[in-house]
Protein backbone atom coordinates (compact mmCIF):
# COMPACT_ATOMS: atom_id res chain seq x y z
CA UNK A 1 0.00 0.00 0.00
CA UNK A 2 1.16 3.29 -1.13
CA UNK A 3 0.39 6.39 1.52
CA UNK A 4 1.27 9.97 1.85
CA UNK A 5 3.23 11.03 4.79
CA UNK A 6 4.03 14.78 6.03
CA UNK A 7 7.89 15.44 6.77
CA UNK A 8 7.12 16.33 10.16
CA UNK A 9 5.28 12.80 10.77
CA UNK A 10 8.43 11.27 9.05
CA UNK A 11 10.54 12.39 11.94
CA UNK A 12 7.99 11.95 14.33
CA UNK A 13 6.93 8.59 14.42
CA UNK A 14 8.73 7.01 11.28
CA UNK A 15 12.33 7.91 11.93
CA UNK A 16 13.33 4.61 11.74
CA UNK A 17 11.50 3.69 8.39
CA UNK A 18 14.80 3.35 5.58
CA UNK A 19 14.46 6.67 3.73
CA UNK A 20 15.51 6.50 -0.09
CA UNK A 21 16.55 9.64 -2.18
CA UNK A 22 14.98 9.14 -6.07
CA UNK A 23 16.61 12.87 -7.29
CA UNK A 24 19.76 13.11 -9.64
CA UNK A 25 22.58 12.68 -8.34
CA UNK A 26 23.49 16.35 -8.31
CA UNK A 27 20.94 17.22 -6.43
CA UNK A 28 21.48 14.41 -3.86
CA UNK A 29 25.32 15.70 -3.88
CA UNK A 30 23.92 19.55 -3.01
CA UNK A 31 21.82 18.63 0.00
CA UNK A 32 19.84 15.60 0.98
CA UNK A 33 18.41 14.21 4.16
CA UNK A 34 21.47 13.09 6.39
CA UNK A 35 20.15 9.83 6.22
CA UNK A 36 18.64 9.18 2.95
CA UNK A 37 19.74 6.54 0.69
CA UNK A 38 20.61 7.77 -2.82
CA UNK A 39 18.69 5.62 -5.57
CA UNK A 40 18.93 7.76 -8.82
CA UNK A 41 15.98 7.15 -10.73
CA UNK A 42 17.92 9.50 -13.32
CA UNK A 43 21.20 10.46 -13.90
CA UNK A 44 22.15 13.99 -14.66
CA UNK A 45 22.34 13.75 -17.93
CA UNK A 46 19.24 12.29 -18.33
CA UNK A 47 17.59 14.56 -16.30
CA UNK A 48 18.79 17.50 -18.33
CA UNK A 49 17.89 15.76 -21.42
CA UNK A 50 14.37 15.32 -20.29
CA UNK A 51 13.60 18.91 -19.56
CA UNK A 52 15.27 20.14 -22.30
CA UNK A 53 12.65 17.80 -24.05
CA UNK A 54 9.78 19.18 -21.77
CA UNK A 55 10.39 22.33 -22.49
CA UNK A 56 10.77 22.53 -26.32
CA UNK A 57 8.91 19.56 -27.30
CA UNK A 58 5.90 18.54 -25.13
CA UNK A 59 5.14 16.68 -21.74
CA UNK A 60 4.06 13.70 -23.46
CA UNK A 61 7.64 13.25 -24.94
CA UNK A 62 9.54 14.30 -22.27
CA UNK A 63 7.69 11.48 -20.43
CA UNK A 64 8.02 8.89 -22.97
CA UNK A 65 11.90 9.60 -23.08
CA UNK A 66 12.03 8.94 -18.83
CA UNK A 67 10.66 5.39 -19.37
CA UNK A 68 12.93 4.82 -22.00
CA UNK A 69 15.61 6.31 -19.72
CA UNK A 70 13.66 4.22 -16.42
CA UNK A 71 13.24 1.03 -17.95
CA UNK A 72 16.41 -1.18 -18.19
CA UNK A 73 17.53 -0.07 -14.49
CA UNK A 74 14.10 -1.60 -12.86
CA UNK A 75 15.86 -4.22 -11.81
CA UNK A 76 18.67 -2.78 -9.92
CA UNK A 77 15.88 -0.20 -8.26
CA UNK A 78 13.75 -3.09 -6.61
CA UNK A 79 17.18 -5.18 -5.64
CA UNK A 80 18.93 -1.90 -4.31
CA UNK A 81 15.44 -1.03 -2.70
CA UNK A 82 15.59 -4.52 -0.84
CA UNK A 83 19.55 -3.79 0.54
CA UNK A 84 18.10 -0.81 2.09
CA UNK A 85 14.68 -1.58 2.87
CA UNK A 86 15.28 -4.99 4.50
CA UNK A 87 11.57 -5.16 6.43
CA UNK A 88 10.11 -4.08 3.20
CA UNK A 89 8.98 -1.17 4.68
CA UNK A 90 10.66 2.16 2.83
CA UNK A 91 9.81 6.08 2.63
CA UNK A 92 10.79 7.71 -0.85
CA UNK A 93 10.94 11.39 -2.13
CA UNK A 94 11.75 13.38 -4.93
CA UNK A 95 11.84 17.47 -4.61
CA UNK A 96 8.34 17.66 -4.25
CA UNK A 97 6.59 14.48 -3.77
CA UNK A 98 5.99 14.57 -7.70
CA UNK A 99 6.14 12.07 -10.78
CA UNK A 100 9.26 10.63 -9.91
CA UNK A 101 9.10 9.35 -6.20
CA UNK A 102 5.23 8.20 -6.66
CA UNK A 103 6.32 6.15 -10.14
CA UNK A 104 9.09 4.42 -7.70
CA UNK A 105 6.67 3.78 -5.24
CA UNK A 106 4.58 2.07 -7.57
CA UNK A 107 7.34 0.29 -8.85
CA UNK A 108 8.28 -1.20 -5.34
CA UNK A 109 4.20 -1.67 -4.51
CA UNK A 110 4.35 -4.19 -7.44
CA UNK A 111 7.26 -5.77 -6.20
CA UNK A 112 6.37 -7.15 -2.75
CA UNK A 113 6.34 -3.82 -0.30
CA UNK A 114 3.94 -3.81 1.58
CA UNK A 115 4.05 -0.75 3.44
CA UNK A 116 5.29 2.67 1.09
CA UNK A 117 5.72 6.02 2.21
CA UNK A 118 6.00 9.02 0.04
CA UNK A 119 7.17 12.51 1.78
CA UNK A 120 4.03 14.97 0.61
CA UNK A 121 5.96 17.93 -0.87
CA UNK A 122 9.06 15.86 -1.32
CA UNK A 123 12.85 17.74 -0.16
CA UNK A 124 11.10 20.97 -0.46
CA UNK A 125 9.22 20.34 2.22
CA UNK A 126 11.53 18.78 4.13
CA UNK A 127 13.92 22.20 3.59
CA UNK A 128 11.22 24.55 5.18
CA UNK A 129 10.76 22.07 7.97
CA UNK A 130 14.42 22.36 8.43
CA UNK A 131 14.71 26.20 8.48
CA UNK A 132 12.06 26.43 10.17
CA UNK A 133 13.49 24.49 13.12
CA UNK A 134 15.89 26.97 13.35
CA UNK A 135 13.08 29.59 14.74
CA UNK A 136 12.37 27.57 17.82
CA UNK A 137 13.66 29.10 21.04
CA UNK A 138 16.44 27.57 23.04
CA UNK A 139 18.65 27.49 26.44
CA UNK A 140 22.41 28.14 24.21
CA UNK A 141 25.08 28.70 26.50
CA UNK A 142 27.66 30.59 24.06
CA UNK A 143 31.49 28.80 24.91
CA UNK A 144 33.60 32.09 23.32
CA UNK A 145 37.21 32.85 24.04
CA UNK A 146 40.46 33.88 21.86
CA UNK A 147 41.65 31.50 18.97
CA UNK A 148 43.56 28.63 20.97
CA UNK A 149 41.52 28.86 24.02
CA UNK A 150 40.52 24.99 23.50
CA UNK A 151 36.66 25.77 22.78
CA UNK A 152 35.92 22.69 20.62
CA UNK A 153 38.35 20.58 22.93
CA UNK A 154 35.82 21.62 26.13
CA UNK A 155 32.47 21.05 23.79
CA UNK A 156 33.82 17.15 23.51
CA UNK A 157 34.28 16.62 26.98
CA UNK A 158 31.05 18.32 28.08
CA UNK A 159 29.96 15.88 25.39
CA UNK A 160 31.31 13.17 27.03
CA UNK A 161 29.35 14.02 30.16
CA UNK A 162 25.69 13.86 28.65
CA UNK A 163 25.39 17.70 28.59
CA UNK A 164 23.68 18.57 25.14
CA UNK A 165 26.67 19.83 23.12
CA UNK A 166 26.13 21.29 19.18
CA UNK A 167 29.45 21.62 17.54
CA UNK A 168 29.40 23.62 14.60
CA UNK A 169 32.93 23.24 13.57
CA UNK A 170 32.70 19.49 13.42
CA UNK A 171 29.45 19.95 10.94
CA UNK A 172 31.07 22.41 8.95
CA UNK A 173 34.36 20.33 8.68
CA UNK A 174 36.40 23.33 9.74
CA UNK A 175 38.06 25.42 12.37
CA UNK A 176 36.82 28.62 11.69
CA UNK A 177 39.75 30.69 11.07
CA UNK A 178 41.53 31.11 7.69
CA UNK A 179 43.91 27.94 8.85
CA UNK A 180 40.93 26.07 10.02
CA UNK A 181 40.13 24.14 6.85
CA UNK A 182 44.08 22.69 6.78
CA UNK A 183 44.11 18.88 6.69
CA UNK A 184 39.99 18.69 7.11
CA UNK A 185 39.32 17.93 3.49
CA UNK A 186 36.35 19.08 1.86
CA UNK A 187 33.41 20.76 3.77
CA UNK A 188 29.44 19.77 3.16
CA UNK A 189 27.71 22.77 1.15
CA UNK A 190 26.03 24.98 3.21
CA UNK A 191 22.69 23.37 2.66
CA UNK A 192 24.07 20.36 3.58
CA UNK A 193 25.07 21.07 6.64
CA UNK A 194 22.29 22.89 7.47
CA UNK A 195 20.48 19.55 7.38
CA UNK A 196 23.20 17.47 9.19
CA UNK A 197 22.94 20.37 12.28
CA UNK A 198 19.10 20.10 12.20
CA UNK A 199 19.86 16.03 12.76
CA UNK A 200 21.46 17.08 15.78
CA UNK A 201 18.70 20.34 16.66
CA UNK A 202 16.13 17.91 15.82
CA UNK A 203 17.68 15.65 18.83
CA UNK A 204 18.46 17.70 21.90
CA UNK A 205 15.77 18.87 24.40
CA UNK A 206 15.93 22.80 24.00
CA UNK A 207 14.22 23.28 27.17
CA UNK A 208 17.40 22.66 28.44
CA UNK A 209 20.69 23.87 28.65
CA UNK A 210 22.71 23.63 24.94
CA UNK A 211 26.46 24.53 24.73
CA UNK A 212 27.37 26.01 21.46
CA UNK A 213 31.06 27.21 20.15
CA UNK A 214 31.02 30.99 19.30
CA UNK A 215 31.55 31.89 15.79
CA UNK A 216 30.72 34.13 12.94
CA UNK A 217 28.13 33.09 10.85
CA UNK A 218 30.86 31.86 7.95
CA UNK A 219 32.73 28.87 9.08
CA UNK A 220 34.78 28.51 6.10
CA UNK A 221 32.39 27.95 3.31
CA UNK A 222 29.38 27.09 4.93
CA UNK A 223 26.76 29.69 6.82
CA UNK A 224 25.08 29.16 9.84
CA UNK A 225 21.15 29.61 9.49
CA UNK A 226 19.99 32.95 10.41
CA UNK A 227 17.48 32.41 13.00
CA UNK A 228 20.20 30.12 15.00
CA UNK A 229 22.78 32.86 14.64
CA UNK A 230 20.30 35.52 15.75
CA UNK A 231 20.12 33.03 19.21
CA UNK A 232 23.73 32.91 19.45
CA UNK A 233 24.10 36.60 19.12
CA UNK A 234 21.26 36.92 21.74
CA UNK A 235 22.66 34.71 24.49
CA UNK A 236 25.12 34.60 27.33
CA UNK A 237 28.66 34.27 26.41
CA UNK A 238 31.24 32.41 28.84
CA UNK A 239 34.25 33.86 27.56
CA UNK A 240 37.55 32.02 28.65
CA UNK A 241 40.45 34.48 28.96
CA UNK A 242 43.68 32.65 29.00
CA UNK A 243 47.01 34.37 28.24
CA UNK A 244 48.36 34.53 24.30
CA UNK A 245 51.43 32.62 25.69
CA UNK A 246 49.66 29.58 26.40
CA UNK A 247 47.46 29.69 23.68
CA UNK A 248 49.94 30.02 21.05
CA UNK A 249 51.75 26.47 22.98
CA UNK A 250 48.16 24.68 21.91
CA UNK A 251 48.39 25.94 18.33
CA UNK A 252 51.43 24.40 17.78
CA UNK A 253 50.40 21.49 18.61
CA UNK A 254 47.57 21.58 16.89
CA UNK A 255 49.08 22.87 13.32
CA UNK A 256 52.99 22.46 13.31
CA UNK A 257 52.83 18.62 11.46
CA UNK A 258 50.49 20.69 8.61
CA UNK A 259 51.75 21.14 5.32
CA UNK A 260 53.87 24.29 5.37
CA UNK A 261 52.29 25.49 2.07
CA UNK A 262 49.05 25.07 3.15
CA UNK A 263 49.88 26.93 6.46
CA UNK A 264 51.71 29.95 4.12
CA UNK A 265 48.93 30.50 2.08
CA UNK A 266 46.42 30.87 4.88
CA UNK A 267 49.19 33.26 6.77
CA UNK A 268 49.01 35.06 3.23
CA UNK A 269 45.18 35.36 3.35
CA UNK A 270 45.32 37.36 6.03
CA UNK A 271 48.30 39.56 5.09
CA UNK A 272 46.59 43.11 5.13
CA UNK A 273 45.45 42.92 8.69
CA UNK A 274 48.81 41.72 9.69
CA UNK A 275 51.10 44.18 7.79
CA UNK A 276 53.23 43.82 5.47
CA UNK A 277 56.54 43.44 8.53
CA UNK A 278 54.61 41.29 10.20
CA UNK A 279 53.66 38.67 7.41
CA UNK A 280 57.58 38.55 5.98
CA UNK A 281 57.71 37.67 9.39
CA UNK A 282 55.67 35.16 9.82
CA UNK A 283 57.49 33.77 6.80
CA UNK A 284 60.20 33.55 7.58
CA UNK A 285 59.23 31.66 11.13
CA UNK A 286 57.26 29.33 9.08
CA UNK A 287 60.28 28.47 7.05
CA UNK A 288 62.36 28.13 9.92
CA UNK A 289 59.79 26.22 11.43
CA UNK A 290 59.76 28.34 14.26
CA UNK A 291 55.88 27.90 14.72
CA UNK A 292 55.61 29.27 18.06
CA UNK A 293 56.43 32.69 16.91
CA UNK A 294 54.08 32.11 13.93
CA UNK A 295 51.27 31.67 16.40
CA UNK A 296 51.53 34.22 18.47
CA UNK A 297 51.85 37.00 15.11
CA UNK A 298 48.58 35.04 14.12
CA UNK A 299 47.01 35.55 17.47
CA UNK A 300 47.91 39.35 17.32
CA UNK A 301 45.60 39.73 14.48
CA UNK A 302 42.57 36.94 15.23
CA UNK A 303 42.83 38.85 19.44
CA UNK A 304 41.98 41.65 18.10
CA UNK A 305 39.28 41.27 15.20
CA UNK A 306 37.38 38.86 17.70
CA UNK A 307 37.58 41.72 20.76
CA UNK A 308 36.01 44.44 18.25
CA UNK A 309 33.38 41.82 17.34
CA UNK A 310 32.74 40.63 21.13
CA UNK A 311 32.39 44.55 21.67
CA UNK A 312 29.47 45.04 19.73
CA UNK A 313 27.59 41.97 22.04
CA UNK A 314 25.42 43.20 24.60
CA UNK A 315 28.14 43.27 27.70
CA UNK A 316 25.78 42.31 30.32
CA UNK A 317 25.68 38.65 28.54
CA UNK A 318 29.20 38.37 28.89
CA UNK A 319 30.62 36.85 31.20
CA UNK A 320 34.56 36.36 31.37
CA UNK A 321 36.44 33.76 32.94
CA UNK A 322 40.08 34.00 33.60
CA UNK A 323 41.67 30.66 33.24
CA UNK A 324 45.94 30.05 33.18
CA UNK A 325 46.60 27.34 30.89
CA UNK A 326 44.76 25.39 27.82
CA UNK A 327 44.06 22.41 30.60
CA UNK A 328 41.18 21.71 28.72
CA UNK A 329 40.05 18.61 31.39
CA UNK A 330 39.82 21.32 34.16
CA UNK A 331 39.18 24.07 31.96
CA UNK A 332 35.70 21.84 31.32
CA UNK A 333 34.96 20.89 34.90
CA UNK A 334 35.75 25.11 36.12
CA UNK A 335 32.79 25.95 32.78
CA UNK A 336 30.46 23.46 33.68
CA UNK A 337 30.65 24.25 37.66
CA UNK A 338 30.02 28.18 36.51
CA UNK A 339 27.11 27.79 33.44
CA UNK A 340 24.86 24.42 35.35
CA UNK A 341 25.46 26.22 38.65
CA UNK A 342 22.84 28.91 37.46
CA UNK A 343 19.19 28.80 37.81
Amino acid sequence: MISEINIEDYFHSHAEVPIIDVRSPAEFLKGHISEANSISLFSDEERAHIGTVYLKQSHEEALRLGYEYVNPKLDYFISRSREIATQNKVVVHCWRGGMRSLAFAELLEKNGFPEVYVVNGGYKAYRKYVLDSFKRNALLCVIGGYTGSGKTEILKLLNEEDIQVIDLEKLANHKGSVFGGIGNGAQPTTEQFENNLFMQWNKIDLSKRVCIEDESQSIGSVTIPADLFEKIIESPVYFIEIPKEERAKFLVKEYADCDKTALAAAIQKISKRLGDLNTRKALEWLDKENFYEVALLALNYYDKSYKEVLLHRNQKLVQTIKLRETNHKANTNILKEIIFSKK
